[in-house]
């Protein structure tokens, strides 16, 4: 049963890393088109950053949903679980790192990403498989919506925390 889980989701993996490896640069291709900025970072901040993992999940997710949500009952509320965790652990672990090393290192910021997408997915996988949030699924979908809203709001209108701030600044 673990390898009808993972089948599906190491191509998920490979999805999100490249597509949100490549958003981060889709702000400027586009002559900084407000509307993909809504999707992908505006500037350096770690809150932008999130959207690398964060957007492309959740597109691969819907996918996932319709296409085996019927085979598997808890699709949506273990991928749902996986973007927040994994969209969470973006901050979490640059600030620890960058908190032991006083500064940020790229390499560092890039191993962050790849650790929070392969954690997310892993997550997702299990979550699948023991059905333990499927009672929780409604309540992870308003999560997802509201922090959808956030991304869009805090986009055009962030907040004065360090978090929304360009770290580089």
């Amino acid at each position: 049963m673990k390898r009808k889980c993972l089948k599906p989701y190491i191509p998920g993996v490979i999805f999100v890393l490249i597509t949100g490896s490549l958003s981060h640069f889709v702000y400027d291709w586009t002559g900084q088109n407000p509307i993909v900025g809504l999707f992908t970072p505006v500037n350096e901040s770690i809150w932008e950053h999130m959207k690398l993992l964060f957007f492309p999940m959740l597109a691969y997710s819907l996918v996932m949903i319709f296409k085996r949500g019927h085979k598997y009952p808890c699709t949506a509320s273990g991928l749902f679980s996986g973007i927040l965790t994994g969209t969470f652990l973006i901050p979490l672990l640059y600030y620890a790192y960058t908190g032991v090393l006083g500064k940020n290192l790229l390499i560092l910021d890039i191993g962050t990403f790849v650790l929070s997408t392969v954690m997310a997915f892993r997550l997702s996988c299990k979550l699948i498989l023991s059905c333990n949030t499927a009672r929780y699924t409604f309540l992870l979908c308003v999560l997802i919506c509201v922090l959808f809203i956030c991304f869009v709001l805090f986009t055009q209108h962030a907040p004065d925390a360090a978090i929304f701030k360009d770290p580089s600044a």
